[in-house]
């Protein structure tokens, strides 16, 4: 079994919204994080993710826990294999209660990425292939660039470190033969570029050959920890940049990248030889920042970043695409000194929405009638995908692109989600001061005497067994996480205001229990009496200020 220390010790390294960002989409709502519910088909976004509380609910289908729980339920494993597989991608050693089990963190991504680093230092080839792309030494450091040499010495290395050659395997940095049950490297005779998880830890590389190989870059196999269409290239180091300037250039090459870092540009990143894809987006969505796609002018690069404005437009981010024409890149344009040129694309790239509306018209011969129709109807499914807001204006530019009027250019609205929430929740009553004292008592427990002394959950009108759960200290259940997660939800943090509360709850209570003994007519006339005196004397006390 795994120690509870060791889990505890875990669960600290984790961030809530790093780990649920890893797997979905989420967007700022507040002071917390908002998606469509992963557990259940909806549209709208129920699930709450609070970075505050570490904790997920789905107000929609009740579902809640923490980091650990969200990665048992979305990846169907079990407590222990959830531990594992978190503390692999975070780099993290567990411990376990029988010791055999307790073996230390191998590192082997780390040792084996130190090794290629310092092969390099001896490759005149491939140091003379990094100096003639501009590759600064500095850069070479900075993002620990090495040399791969042929499977037998990345073999003989793995074994005589004594690392594990299984583990190898399972993180990809060998293949494994089942005919010849031999093992070899996946790397060979390559320039590699590691490739880090967000928060720094290598989990992949990148390779580069020098030698005339067919395939001019290879990547790491997807293993437990890593998954190329989540990962951005070397996202880890411009995380800050991204923040503080809230923009994310993305280019097509790890060359690109860390020419453009050299420059100063040290907020791009780099696809990791796939196009952008939807599991991309939280990663990108981290800081809301604005995205510039910045994409090589062929063919191929072309349809990339149309493919990718498609999908960054219709998932409501900003910005916009640079092409580069006449053969260059960014690496290329770092290269020959035109960093004025490439920070002017950088600040004035063509609006997503632009860039696929032109792109698409480009199909078409507009000069025949029909073609110009089917441009039309092209754009209109694409603008089908945006706001109602956007498809009311981008309408006429689509038209004016065309040559026609606007009134050919038919696009219906979406579906109105704010009323559909409101269907789901009209008839949900919530009483506010009442779940307002139950954030009270999960939030600030040292006040739950004050409040046992004057209260019971009977006294409750309509939610009296989230009451008698928060005095459990049942904070798992989903009733609970609701109301921790809920920003509208306040808890009293001041022992007098919250006198003065209850002061005023109590007093309303008595007077209509006062107003109840009144009305009844199945109870003898003694204990009517008894009982009127006995709120009268506490509706007395209540308004001299004593709680009773």
């Amino acid at each position: 079994m795994i120690t509870q220390d060791s889990i505890e010790a875990l669960k600290a390294r984790l961030d809530i919204v790093d780990v649920v960002g890893s797997y979905i989409e989420l967007k700022k709502a507040g002071a917390n994080f908002k998606a469509p519910c992963p557990f259940h088909d909806e549209k709208t976004g129920s699930f709450v993710v609070s970075p505050s509380k570490q904790i997920y609910h789905c107000f929609g289908c009740g579902v809640g826990g923490d980091s650990v729980k969200f990665v048992m339920e979305y990846e169907k494993l079990n407590y222990p294999e959830a531990l594992e597989k978190l503390a692999l991608v975070y780099n993290f050693s567990l411990n376990y209660t029988d010791i055999k089990h307790n073996k230390p963190n191998s590192n082997l991504m780390q040792k084996v990425s130190e090794w290629y680093q310092n092969l390099l230092t001896s490759q005149l080839v491939a140091l003379a292939y990094i100096k003639e792309r501009g590759i600064y030494e500095s850069s070479v450091e900075q993002f620990a660039i090495g040399y791969a040499p042929d499977s037998n010495a990345t073999v003989n290395f793995i074994k005589s470190q004594m690392l594990n050659v299984g583990e190898a395997v399972e993180l990809g940095v060998l293949g494994y033969n089942s005919e010849t049950k031999t093992t070899y490297a996946r790397f060979i005779e390559r320039i590699i570029f590691p490739i880090h998880s967000t928060n720094g830890t290598i989990v992949g590389f990148g390779g580069r050959t020098i030698t005339g190989h067919q395939a001019k870059y290879i990547n790491s196999p997807e293993t437990p920890i890593f998954n190329k269409s989540k990962l951005l290239y070397a996202y880890h180091h411009a995380r800050q940049e991204i923040y503080k300037h809230k923009q994310i250039i993305i280019t097509e090459g790890y060359l690109d990248v860390i020419m453009l870092h050299q420059a100063g540009f040290r907020n791009a990143v780099a696809t990791l030889g796939t196009a952008l894809t939807v599991e991309h987006l939280p990663l990108l969505r981290k800081g809301e920042p604005h995205v510039v796609m910045a994409y090589d002018g062929d063919s191929a690069g072309r349809t990339a970043a149309l493919k990718a404005a498609k999908l960054l437009s219709a998932s409501g981010f900003d910005g916009g695409v640079v092409i580069f024409g006449a053969g260059l890149d960014p690496a290329d344009m770092v290269k020959n000194g035109a960093l004025g040129a490439l920070s002017e694309m950088f600040r004035k790239p063509k609006t997503f929405i632009e860039f696929v509306l032109d792109e698409t018209l480009l199909l078409y011969n507009l000069t025949e009638p029909k073609a110009k129709e089917a441009a039309m109807y092209e754009g209109i499914e694409y603008l089908k995908t945006l706001s109602p807001m956007l498809q009311e204006e981008y309408k006429s530019y689509l038209a004016l692109r065309l040559g026609i009027s606007p009134s050919f250019v038919k696009v219906t609205n979406q579906t109105n989600e704010k009323q559909n929430r409101q269907e789901v929740q009209k008839n949900l009553h919530k009483d506010m001061w009442e779940l307002s004292l139950i954030k009270t008592i999960l939030e600030q427990p040292q006040f739950i005497d004050q409040i046992l002394d004057v209260l019971d959950p009977s006294l409750l009108q309509f939610h009296g067994q989230e009451f008698s759960l928060a005095l459990a200290g049942q904070n798992d259940a989903p009733q609970l996480m609701a109301i921790l997660v809920d920003e509208q939800i306040q808890a009293l943090t001041n022992e007098e205001a919250l006198k003065a509360e209850l002061i005023s709850f109590l007093s309303k209570h008595y007077e209509r229990e006062l107003k109840k003994v009144n009305m009844q007519i199945s109870i003898s006339f003694e204990e009517k009496a008894f009982y009127i005196r006995k709120f009268r004397d506490k509706i007395s006390k209540l308004k001299r200020g004593e709680l009773a």
